[in-house]
């Protein structure tokens, strides 16, 4: 090859280099302030006024939604930048997504699952729940899972299809709770004083209401070493925790001054000589 055709190939190629160049600078720009731009967008969205109105489950499955699909459109842009022809462009992100979609069939389950969560409503932002042998308290519903706190301040992620497909519990939807308790005592045990020292521990508690039910102290069974007595009554949800534990240390208390025994199971053997 000589000088002369060295030279006018280069000339000839220069022109294409020097405008693929100020096309890939253009593309890098667009997409990094594009991603920016979407960043700042959803924040200010997030803050606004009226989005603040809707449902929190709403705001956040909305939030990441909007995310994608702007980035998508900076993508798109970007791919216009560098002049790939927008027919083929979606035909290749058609083929994409179909090919995605096959490998991805768990996350498009997630997006569907998470849609379901905001048409039924199970739950809400702040709620206590337990699904899928986790619990914890809700603090975000995304695009693909559902974010628990739980009371250790821990991070539970659960995708967004385990929680729409499987038993789940509202522990806190419902404002007031019964407290269920059981308790067993020595069979030589005088049931009426039983029921009356269950029964004042739970009258006497500030925290223990009326309504629906007033307390509720009885005799349940007979077990095989112990009778067995039942406690029930109706608290605040937030008073829970704190109902239970008081009125265990406090009849265990009450049981003592009483001398009224707990048993332990107990085991008779007879040895037949």
């Amino acid at each position: 090859m000589t000088k002369e055709s060295i030279e006018a190939l280069f000339q000839n190629i220069t022109p294409y280099v020097v405008d693929l160049a100020g096309k890939l600078l253009v593309s890098v720009l667009v997409l990094v302030l594009g991603f920016k731009l979407v960043k700042l967008l959803t924040k200010l969205l997030s803050k606004s006024r009226a989005f603040s109105k809707l449902d929190p489950n709403v705001r956040s499955f909305f939030n990441s939604f909007l995310s994608i699909a702007l980035k998508a459109v900076v993508i798109i842009t970007v791919a216009g930048i560098l002049g790939i022809p927008m027919a083929s462009f979606i035909t290749i992100l058609g083929s994409m997504a179909v090919a995605i979609g096959l490998s991805l069939q768990g996350s498009l389950s997630n997006i569907a699952g998470g849609i379901i969560l905001l048409l039924f409503k199970p739950f809400s932002i702040g709620e206590y729940i337990s699904v899928d042998g986790v619990e914890g308290t809700v603090s975000e519903i995304g695009l693909y899972y559902t974010y628990l706190k739980t009371p250790d301040n821990q991070k539970v992620v659960i995708p967004n299809a385990v929680a729409s497909n499987n038993t789940l519990v509202n522990v806190t939807h419902q404002t007031t709770r019964r407290v269920d308790l059981k308790f067993t005592v020595g069979y030589d045990s005088d049931i009426e004083v039983v029921k009356d020292i269950l029964l004042g521990i739970a009258d006497s508690h500030a925290k223990i209401i009326k309504n629906p039910e007033a307390p509720m102290a009885r005799l349940s069974e007979h077990g095989d070493s112990a009778l067995v007595f039942v406690l029930r009554c109706w608290c605040k949800s937030e008073d829970y925790w704190t109902v239970r534990f008081d009125l265990l240390e406090q009849v265990k208390v009450a049981f003592d001054k009483r001398g009224i025994s707990i048993p332990y199971p107990q085991l008779d053997v007879h040895l037949d000589k």
